[in-house]
């Protein structure tokens, strides 16, 4: 027992730091982990999952679950703080666990970051491609319908909305309109072909470096904040608040389908779209003074997007009633519910949800490869997850697998699927971080911090309990499939990684 659960050092781990040198380039500025957050943050949350959890969890109270599950990143994202300044590593809460809990958990909470990074490109890839589909439909550029959607996925033509993924919420939408289902053409998808597509270009840019990458997302930021921005101002003019009634739409009976159980299993499933913060921490290695500009690019990130998310939520469901919202271009749809005097909107907001989703694929993609580089370093994965390029000083090895088995997750798996367990994996790994600090603060109460989480053991304590509270309120078939994940992960550990930990060399 006492094995696994072998410490790193934070001497030794800021060693690591300072004397890799034919390793990453610290070449990111404040500015540009900022952007970082945001690119990542703001995208599939506003884009993507939050029409879709409105019509399938929380109704017009959708609102309230961005602030629930803001809250709890709000606490986590204060832990994440202190242990970026302290430990300016590449691998984010694998290697604070590595220093505080111990191999072991370092080793959970880094498998756990797989579920977290590389499934959330895929997420984000299916809704890139939702979006990108009804971008080319309003220029008469069709893409065969079996090759947009996940495998097996039934896809139903709905009269003057083209094809629709065919769900519960739309087939009770058309019965109220005295539509039968059965009446209307049906497909069966075969492969999202877009989503492949966007996966393997990104996974090539971020090869090539990771300043080229940060100055790509810069640029995608600032488009589409200034157009979701756009969006919120022009949109208030067409709610009808008639959608907004009610607020919190009647329990069916069942946990988690609308009423407050629905807004807490809302809360927990959009949490995926708040998972961009922590992504950050990830690049310590790569920032220029991580000690004080990485709490400024997570806290920063984290606090901008809360903001827009309760914006863009009320106007969403103010604009479209939220039983037709489970589609994967949510804000497409309200662009086009505000009518034909608004047409230049729309190809500009489409613009702007492609833009904006990119960047997220690309700061999700960026995070991953840099796991494995940090796991590889201490010898829990293969050496080759540690080689670097030798002109572009990036992770390349670890780029191309993640993105082939990315490009895979996202051509066959659904997106509610894959958003569920992103989110129950990113919780995992919250509650991991909050006790780290607790763990530190009792252990090396001594130890420098360039940031401090304030009102310690509290603001850990609630972080913990917020964020267990979202995963005990998630689907039973999404802890089957995190069950299962780990238990992977365990075989893994016991057969490889623990017998070729460098830490258990040393110490030998």
């Amino acid at each position: 027992m006492s094995e696994i659960f072998r410490k790193k050092s934070i001497g030794s781990l800021l060693h690591e730091a300072s004397s890799d040198g034919h390793g990453l380039k610290r070449v990111l500025s404040a500015g540009n982990l900022v952007t970082l957050g945001i690119g990542a943050i703001i995208g599939a949350g506003i884009f993507v999952l939050s029409g879709q959890a409105a019509a399938m969890y929380s109704g017009p109270a959708i609102v309230f679950s961005f602030i629930l599950s803001g809250i709890a990143c709000a606490l986590a994202g204060l832990c994440y703080a202190e242990f970026a300044s302290m430990i300016p590593i590449a691998g984010s809460a694998y290697t604070y666990a590595y220093a505080t809990l111990g191999e072991f958990i370092a080793w959970i909470i880094g498998w756990d970051l797989i579920l977290e990074y590389l499934f959330a490109a895929s997420t984000v890839a299916v809704g890139w491609s939702g979006y990108v589909v009804s971008f080319l439909n309003d220029f008469n550029i069709h893409i065969p319908v079996e090759y947009t959607a996940a495998l097996g996925s039934k896809l139903i033509q709905v009269p003057g909305e083209g094809w629709k993924l065919l769900n519960n919420n739309l087939a009770e939408v058309l019965a109220n309109k005295g539509i039968l289902v059965s009446s209307l053409p049906q497909t069966t998808a075969i492969f999202n072909l877009p989503a492949v597509f966007v996966v393997a270009a990104i996974t090539l840019l971020l090869i090539v470096g990771i300043k080229e990458s940060a100055n790509f997302n810069s640029v995608m930021v600032v488009m589409k904040v200034f157009v979701i921005v756009t969006f919120i101002v022009i949109g208030f003019a067409f709610i009808n608040v008639h959608n907004w009634h009610p607020f919190i739409p009647e329990n069916t009976g069942k946990f988690g389908e609308f009423g407050w159980s629905g807004i807490a299993r809302g809360a927990a499933v959009i949490f995926f779209a708040y998972i961009g913060f922590d992504a950050v921490s990830t690049a310590a290695q790569e920032a220029k003074n991580p000690k004080k500009h990485m709490p400024i690019g997570i806290l920063g990130s984290l606090g901008i997007s809360t903001i827009l998310y309760i914006l863009v939520a009320l106007v969403l469901t103010g604009i479209v009633n939220y039983k037709l919202l489970n589609v994967p271009d949510p804000i497409a749809l309200a662009v086009n519910a505000m009518g034909k005097s608004l047409f230049w909107l729309r190809p500009v907001i489409k613009i702007a949800a492609i833009a904006g989703l990119s960047s997220v694929i690309l700061v999700m993609l960026m995070g991953q490869p840099r796991i494995f580089y940090s796991m590889s370093h201490d010898g829990l994965l293969p050496e080759i997850f540690h080689k670097t390029h030798p002109k572009f000083k990036t992770p390349y090895i670890s780029s191309i697998v993640t993105g082939i088995v990315a490009m895979i997750v996202a051509g066959i798996t659904p997106i509610n699927i894959l958003g569920e367990l992103v989110s129950i994996g990113t919780l995992l790994a919250f509650c991991i971080v909050c006790a780290g600090v607790l763990v530190l603060r009792y252990k090396e109460p001594n130890a420098p911090r360039a940031f401090k989480t304030p009102f310690v053991p509290y603001v850990p304590v609630l972080g913990i309990l917020v964020c267990m509270l979202q995963m005990c309120v998630l689907p039973l078939d999404t802890w089957l499939r995190l069950v299962g994940w780990m238990a992977i992960g365990f075989i893994i550990y016991f057969t490889y990684s623990r017998k070729h930990s460098k830490l258990k060399n040393i110490n030998h």
